[in-house]
């Protein structure tokens, strides 16, 4: 339930009942909160202070009876609240002596989430390619609205929602409309409550997809219901399909166009209506397609209305004696139903007063109801009695009047019941005449006054409590006239012009100028950049003068101009008219008729000429293939003259959806377009482009394989588009014939086994829809696919070149449709054939290396040869075994010695570990510090003399070398003659070891 605020309304003299500035809210209260408390707020502004009293579903609440209940002020604090005794609706009672007024109701209500079961959740096994449903079923739940994510395998990692995947906010389900291998892995169903502030997380599901592609139509699964929405609500429907290929999601509005305050999100799977209005509702539809098949589904939004005040009530005095009705109007729907309150009771009079009392002073309360909320309206009634009184409204002291105009004398004493009225002048009492009257209110009308109609005037106040009376004095002055008024004038588009204005006054008393546009005021500093206006200089024989400039002038300027010229006491006003004559107005009330295949009859109205003939019409158009971009249609005839209301626009498209706006001009300029009319589409016709690039061949063996480049949607003509293939041998005289019904389709592979390899094939393709056949494309020549070779490679052989390492070779296969070679490799043992690495090379190799292999291993190798139909059969498998790695520990330097100009670096042999191979002998790399590459150098010592450079830093790197390869690296840097020797080594030394080195080298590790 909704609630609005009273309106707040300010006291009345010096004491006033109570007004709400603070009322109690829906609570929702969590079972789990740390804080043992609720507060529900109150606080009243009244003149005696209110006191305060508070109620549970309408009764009144005993403080005293219940420990549990706390009053602070005038709020309401329930402690260590209990479930089953304090829920409910809550009001709060305010009183002083002037009445009572209850608050608006608030629930309180203890908000749960439980948690999941804790029983497993069955795995899903879906084929790749079919649809998927993961259903959520959240446990148990206050209040209702809940948010759903989904983790995959773990928290935090929460699926990516896109148009294949998506997650109802209404059941929390997860739906993937295609399943995907990648799909694997188990699924959690993560719920919130944002009102409690907890997430509970499902037990896990596994999905399983299983390697078996499925192609089938759209289906719905996640279906809106039926709505009610309130006015200004936002509203969001939610529609998923499952399909393969993915489905495209699309709404409309049946009979009509979706609102133009929507939205679609969520790849099309969420629509959006934003401050929903009365002409909203309607019966809404999802569309769901994919090239296999559509689905759709319907459902009706009905708007309905929270209460509202059309008409309201309002803090007041009225005089005792007097007659008074209180009304309130609401409007919403369904209807609300109103009732009063006077003082917290209900009062069921129709609020009709006649002859107030001062019983019926207090506090009323109007209330409109209906199943959507409750709105509640505060107003005090106050009946008074009392003599009349001038005290706070006397007679003006100083009344002017201007020579033969007209005065009116204000007279308002405070006074209940309503007194009766009389008038004096000096001591002449005066009466009602044609240039004198009394009004009903006190007042007193003086018309054509004259210097004899000044002095001293009484106003006499009485009724049956006593009397009163006030003075003032009436001057009277010169009376304003408009010496100079604005003349008519007519200008074009972007001139400027002027408008006079002078006036004679009294000289006693100020002046100023006023101008209106049609009865409008100007505001000359909003727009200052088109009116300015003279300052109100000294004029012909002591009058003023307030000229209006009006600068670049704008069709929007035309109109009458009067100005006013004012004193305090009276005015006076003078007006011109000024056209403005410019570029036509837009053309309204666009619509279509006599839709055709290719043309449609266009209508619409005239808009304003502008004061310059219209001379000709330019129609425009845009369809649903290019939606931002207006252009000129052709029309029939080509040139729309200015006097016609219709057109017929040709060439069109057909089964195109259209738009068009109109365009006037005349010998000032072009006017704005007119408002799109509503979109039409259309008739279907034959199509008449045929799809382009017809080509193919290759494929599989037995396949003959047909592309083109398919045919743009502006060009489908008409439901049902797809596509008519014929081919035939070359030689051949009958032509055989296939449909695709898949507009977008780009290929088609016709498979029979009575195909031979690579024969000639003539084919041609051409479009078709619901109105009949296109015409056929140009012919294209292409062959069928080739067969698989049918030998497999001989005398494979292979070699480990290292650890990692092997080079095959093999004789190549005869046949002239062998593109290339495949080669498998796997470990025996240890892996499966279907893992095996592959190295593929062409035609015109017969060896090649393989790579990323397993120090002392052995391998199976086999070779095939393949083409586009496939692969030919496989060799005998081929084993080796590829040799023991290379030693993992690097060679430790333990001395260098500076010869003249070399330099001798000496180091410990490497002893391999049992797993790897035996030393060949040792690796020398001399380069400059700067680049990867240098001097290579292969030695069987322990020791090597190296060329000192004369400047420059230089890297020696030393390792083993086996026939597993190549050990770990030892690193030393030289720096021209003078030696400052840092060793990096990659592998592992022990501790003693580097001591030993920082000792005797004074060497130090370098990063």
């Amino acid at each position: 339930i909704w609630y609005l605020l009273p309106t707040i309304i300010e006291p009345m003299g010096d004491g006033y009942g109570p007004v709400f500035e603070d009322q109690p809210v829906e609570t929702i209260y969590p079972e789990e909160s740390p804080e043992a408390k609720i507060t529900m707020s109150c606080r009243a502004r009244a003149n005696p202070p209110a006191t305060y009293q508070w109620r549970l579903n309408s009764r009144s609440i005993d403080l005293d009876g219940d420990n549990h209940y706390t009053q602070v002020g005038g709020d309401l604090v329930i402690s260590n609240p209990i479930k089953n005794k304090h829920v409910g609706n809550y009001s709060c009672v305010a009183t002083n002596d002037y009445g009572t007024v209850v608050s608006r109701e608030a629930g309180v209500r203890f908000g749960y989430l439980d948690f999941f079961s804790s029983e497993e959740r069955e795995a899903v096994h879906v084929k790749e390619g079919q649809g998927a449903v993961l259903l959520c079923a959240p446990p148990p739940h206050y209040p209702h609205e809940l948010s759903f994510r989904w983790i995959l395998n773990e928290f935090p990692i929460f699926i990516t929602l896109d148009k294949r995947r998506f997650v109802s906010q209404t059941t929390g389900n997860l739906y993937i409309s295609k399943v995907d291998l990648s799909d694997s892995g188990n699924y959690s169903c993560f719920v919130s409550s944002a009102s409690i502030a907890k997430s509970v997380f499902s037990k896990f599901i596994p999905l399983v997809p299983l390697t078996e592609r499925w192609k089938y139509p759209a289906d719905i699964k996640v279906k809106f219901p039926d709505t009610y929405a309130l006015v200004g609500q936002n509203v969001t429907m939610e529609c998923f399909a499952l399909g393969n290929p993915i489905p495209q999601i699309r709404w409309k509005k049946m009979n009509g166009e979706l609102p133009s305050n929507h939205d679609v999100s969520m790849a099309g799977a969420h629509l959006h209506l934003y401050n929903v209005q009365y002409e909203d509702e309607g019966t809404y539809e999802c569309e769901a397609l994919n090239s296999k098949g559509k689905d759709w589904h319907r459902a009706r939004v009905s708007v309905e209305a929270f209460p509202e005040w059309t008409e309201s009530i309002n803090s007041t005095e009225k005089d005792i004696s007097s007659d008074y009705t209180m009304s309130c109007v609401a409007s919403g729907k369904p209807k609300p139903h109103v009732q009063w309150l006077k003082n917290s009771y209900y009062d069921k009079r129709d609020l009709r007063f006649s002859a107030l009392t001062f019983k019926d002073s207090g506090m009323y309360q109007c209330i409109a109801e209906n199943r959507h909320g409750v709105i509640y309206a505060n107003a005090e009634l106050r009946v008074i009695a009392c003599a009349p009184t001038f005290e706070h409204n006397p007679v003006k002291w100083r009344i002017l009047g201007a020579k033969n105009g007209r005065v009116v004398i204000e007279c308002k004493p405070k006074a209940a019941p309503k007194p009766s009225f009389s008038w004096s002048k000096g001591t002449e009492l005066l009466f009602n005449s044609t240039r004198v009257l009394i009004w009903e209110d006190g007042s007193l009308e003086i018309l054509n006054v004259t210097e004899a109609d000044e002095g001293r005037y009484t106003c006499f106040a009485e009724n049956n409590r006593g009397k009163a009376n006030s003075t003032g004095s009436l001057s009277i002055t010169e009376a304003t006239k408009i010496t100079l008024a604005p003349s008519n004038a007519d200008v074009t588009v972007g001139e400027s012009t002027h408008m006079q204005c002078a006036a004679s006054h009294d000289s006693t008393l100020d002046i100023t100028f006023v101008w209106t546009l049609d009865a409008h005021s100007i505001d000359f500093d909003r727009e200052g950049s088109h009116y300015e206006r003279n300052l109100q200089l000294p004029y012909q024989n002591g009058g003023s003068s307030g000229e209006l400039l009006i600068k670049n002038t704008q069709l929007k300027h035309s109109g009458r101009y009067t100005c006013t010229a004012q004193t305090p006491v009276d005015n006076v006003t003078a007006s011109a008219n000024l056209v403005v004559r410019g570029p036509p107005g837009s053309p309204g009330g666009v619509r279509v008729e006599e839709i055709r295949d290719k043309s449609v009859r266009l209508i619409w109205s005239r808009g304003t000429d502008n004061h310059s003939p219209i001379s000709k019409y330019t129609i425009q158009c845009r369809d649903s293939f290019s939606q931002e971009d207006w252009r000129d249609a052709t029309t029939s005839p080509p040139d729309v003259e200015g006097n016609a209301e219709s057109a017929t626009v040709v060439d069109l498209f057909p089964w195109t959806e259209y738009e068009f706006r109109v365009i006037a001009t005349n010998t000032l300029g072009t006017g704005d377009p007119s408002s799109p009319s509503p979109k039409v589409t259309t008739l279907e016709a034959v199509p008449v482009v045929a799809p382009s690039d017809i080509g193919g061949g290759g494929g599989t063996s037995r396949e003959l394989t047909i592309t083109w480049t398919p045919v743009q949607p502006q060009y489908y003509y008409g439901r049902n588009f797809g596509y008519i293939i014929a081919f035939k041998p070359r030689d051949g005289y009958e032509w055989r014939k296939v449909t695709v019904a898949d507009p977008g389709a780009k290929h088609y592979v016709h498979k029979d086994p009575s195909i031979l390899a690579s024969t000639e094939f003539e084919v041609k393709v051409k479009a078709f829809n619901s109105k009949g056949e296109g015409p056929y494309s140009l012919m294209a020549v292409i062959y069928s696919a080739q067969d698989v070779p049918s030998k497999a490679p001989t005398s494979v052989g292979a070699r480990a070149l290292s650890a990692t390492e092997a080079i095959v070779w093999w004789l190549p296969v005869t046949q002239h449709t062998v593109e290339g070679y495949q080669v498998r490799y796997w470990r025996k043992a240890e892996d499966s054939e279907t893992s095996s690495q592959r190295v593929v090379v062409s035609s015109r190799e017969n060896q090649t290396r393989l790579d990323n292999m397993r120090p002392d291993s052995h391998y199976l190798i086999e070779v095939k040869a393949y083409n586009a139909a496939g692969y030919g059969p496989p060799s005998q498998h081929l084993q080796i075994y590829t040799k023991k790695a290379p030693p993992s520990r690097p060679p430790k330097i333990i001395s260098k010695k500076l010869k003249g100009t070399s330099v001798n670096i000496a180091w410990e042999h490497v002893e391999p570990l049992a797993n790897e191979s035996t030393i060949d002998g040792y690796k020398v790399l001399y380069r400059q510090a700067s680049k990867s590459t240098g001097m290579l150098f292969t030695t069987g010592k322990r020791s090597i003399d190296l060329p000192m450079h004369k400047d420059g830093d230089y890297i020696v790197e030393v390792r083993a070398h086996s026939e597993g390869g190549d050990g770990a690296v030892a690193q030393i840097r030289i720096s021209g003659y003078t030696m400052h020797p840092s060793i990096h080594t990659f592998g592992i030394s022990s501790p003693m070891a580097s001591l030993l080195e920082r000792a005797l080298m004074n060497v130090a590790c370098v990063d």
